[in-house]
């Protein structure tokens, strides 16, 4: 598997370390052809991408696209607001950006208390505090999933699952109705091996590899991706980020409609 982008990475704008022209070197030196910039969505409470910063947020994208002669999206990695499926990027933002990633985080301003209450602690109390995680989490984690791909040109769901206990098949049968990718996330473990191969044998969802990378290092590690598809022989023409070939991401074709 020889990766042609990586569209996950993250720089000091959220919770990077390396900046964005270093994150695209490290990108060039590894031949991909494209690299996307995702930094953590507006409603971040501590690692939040800026709205006042996207002048120069998309000033660097750019520079570095013209030193390093590669492709360099200007994206956001944003955030779940809840079961409503509201997201923290809204159509009037959507001209700042190339590419439009969206998952679950905790420490971001829900859409109200209920949501604040039901799903975003529940989350957190569930997985340190309870011996098991309730049914109707589960239930509510996966509409939240499934509504915001419904209400949001979103390209590609984030590590799906993780910290966010879901029903990832039912998540990944919408996600294939809509044309949002799954992806398959080489920092966090977020999928189980059955998970997996219960999406791919049960529905048509596409999917993307990303690193995850917070720092420029691990740009286009796709390490603990590879290790679970080689236990699955899995197929990888699903994956449409590898070995030559590039998605159709949604949120591209979306904005020519506006």
């Amino acid at each position: 598997m020889i990766l042609t982008a990586d569209y996950h990475t993250h720089t000091p704008y959220s919770h990077g370390k390396n900046t964005i022209a270093e994150n695209a070197c490290r990108a060039k030196e590894l031949n991909l052809q494209q690299i996307a910039i995702t930094d953590h969505g507006f409603s971040h409470v501590a690692y939040g991408l800026r709205r006042k910063d996207m002048p120069s947020y998309k000033a660097e994208c750019a520079a570095a696209e013209k030193e390093y002669g590669i492709r360099v999206l200007v994206g956001i990695e944003a955030n779940i607001h809840g079961i409503s499926g509201n997201s923290d990027l809204t159509e009037k933002d959507y001209e700042d950006f190339d590419i439009y990633l969206c998952g679950n985080h905790v420490f971001i301003f829900y859409d109200h208390e209920k949501g604040k209450w039901a799903y975003g602690w529940g989350n957190l109390f569930a997985r340190n505090l309870l011996p098991r995680v309730p049914r109707r989490l589960i239930r509510a984690n996966t509409q939240a999933y499934i509504n915001v791909i419904k209400k949001n040109p979103i390209d590609a769901i984030t590590h799906v699952n993780f910290k966010c206990p879901c029903d990832p098949l039912e998540v990944a049968k919408v996600a294939a109705d809509y044309g949002t990718y799954i992806e398959l996330n080489s920092k966090k473990s977020h999928l189980s091996d059955e998970q997996l191969n219960d999406i791919v044998q049960k529905t048509q969802a596409r999917f993307i590899v990303n690193s995850d990378a917070h720092s420029a290092g691990r740009v286009g590690d796709t390490k603990l991706v590879e290790e679970q598809l080689a236990r699955l022989n899995f197929p990888m023409d699903r994956i449409d980020n590898i070995d030559g070939r590039l998605p159709n991401f949604r949120f591209a074709e979306f904005k020519k409609h506006l």
